[in-house]
This record gives C-alpha cells, structure tokens and sequence, in this order.
C-alpha cells in the first residue's frame, strides 16, 4: 500500500494550522480604522512598523486619520508628518493620489471603493504610484474585507525554505504571483466567507513566525514549522 504525500497547497494549510495553534488568534492588522489600514499599508513600505508607528502618531496628533482630515493637509505638510516612515517625498505624493482616487471615482467614500469588484479595484489600486501587489492586496483584504491573501518576504523565506516553491529559471526569488496562487490553493476548500478571516490570520502568523524564527539567517530551533522541514525534501511541489 503506497502511501501519497501532500502536496505544496495541502502542506501550505497544514503550515497554517501548525502556527495557529502556536501562536493562536492574531487579530490583524493594528489599526482601528480601515482608512488607519489604507495608511498604514502605504507607510509600511521599506520600514519597520515602530518608524509607522511613530508616523501616525504624528498624522493622529493633527486630527489627519481620517480622509477629511488627510484631506485638509498640505503635501508639504503631510511629508513632515510621515518623515519618520521614511520615503517621505514619495509616500505623500502617493497617499494624495489615491485620496484623489477616492474623491474623484468614489465620491470620497470607502464603502463605496469597498463595494467594488475584487479584480476591478486591484487592477484599478495597481495603477496608483507607489502601489504594487503587497500593497493592494494588503489595502483590500484588510481595509476593504476582499478575501485576497497577501504574499510578504517572510512567507517567501517559508515557502522557499520548505521547499514549497522554488524560483522560476532566471530568478532568484519566488515570484509574488507564485506565492499568491499557491496560498489561494491552500485555502480553496475552505468556505468563500471564510476566506478573508482566514487570509487575514494566516499572514499574520507567517509574520509572528518570521520574526521569530524565519528571518534573513533562519533560527528553527524551536520553530514550530521545523518537524516540517522533514517532509520538505520528499513532497511533491
């Protein structure tokens, strides 16, 4: 009797479970406003998430977490206020474009940006400066409840660490759209309104975890993922 192994996708959700169980419920993303997310998701960018913290510490202090009061605010200003974030000069200009975005296409309205069909706004949030596939997918899954999964560094060090994928002929790196269709894989079984919540916890465990154990030098002792390393090398991808 020949015994089948998992594949990449089945092993991806085990992956899930396995940190879920670690480190349990993650209540996702830090933010107590979907606008506070949309920010967020654009100052997050090649920082660390104190540097965001403090940026919108300084956005709060002005009364500008909210689209009218981002409104009201200067480029010149809103540069200083974000400063600590980093990419100032270009994170502005970006978060002005997608407030005009908003008031021009939406009529200021996040319900109405919400309502949107999934693959319209992504194509739409791709056309924005400053705006790639982690970004808006990160705006529409967690501002706007899309059920999209969000693809970061640390599960690329996962997936590619357990063998999950591996880089296309050419490339370094798994590429975003491999990482994606693999996550959306793992999770097709499950219930479409479960999707978003499940998306939603399961980044956010690979974040846990990354910065716990699967960072630049990887540390497995104690990884709750190591007894998968033992697996990786036998399953099929």
């Amino acid at each position: 009797m020949t015994s089948t192994q998992p594949t990449a996708a089945q092993r991806l959700r085990q992956i899930h479970d396995q940190l879920a169980q670690a480190y349990g419920p993650q209540h996702w993303w830090p933010a107590n406003t979907p606008f506070e997310v949309i920010l967020g998701a654009y100052l997050t960018q090649n920082t660390s998430w104190k540097a965001v913290e403090r940026s919108l510490a300084n956005l709060r202090a002005a009364g500008a977490l909210t689209v009218d009061g981002l409104r009201s605010l200067t480029l010149r200003k809103l540069q200083r206020l974000i400063q600590p974030s980093g990419f100032h000069t270009r994170k502005a200009p970006a978060l002005k474009a997608f407030l005009a975005l908003l008031d021009e296409e939406f009529a200021g309205s996040l319900k109405k940006l919400a309502a949107t069909p999934t693959a319209t706004l992504r194509i739409r949030l791709l056309t924005l400066p400053g705006v790639g596939p982690e970004t808006a997918d990160a705006i529409l899954l967690y501002a706007l409840g899309h059920p999209v999964p969000v693809a970061d560094e640390y599960l690329r060090r996962i997936a590619e660490r357990h063998q999950l994928l591996t880089p296309a002929p050419g490339r370094k790196r798994a590429g975003y759209d491999s990482l994606a269709n693999l996550t959306r894989q793992a999770f097709a079984a499950d219930a479409p309104g479960d999707q978003a919540r499940l998306f939603n916890e399961f980044h956010a465990l690979t974040v846990a975890v990354g910065k716990a154990h699967c960072r630049r030098t990887a540390h497995c002792a104690g990884c709750p993922l190591a007894v998968d390393l033992h697996t990786a090398s036998e399953s099929p991808r």
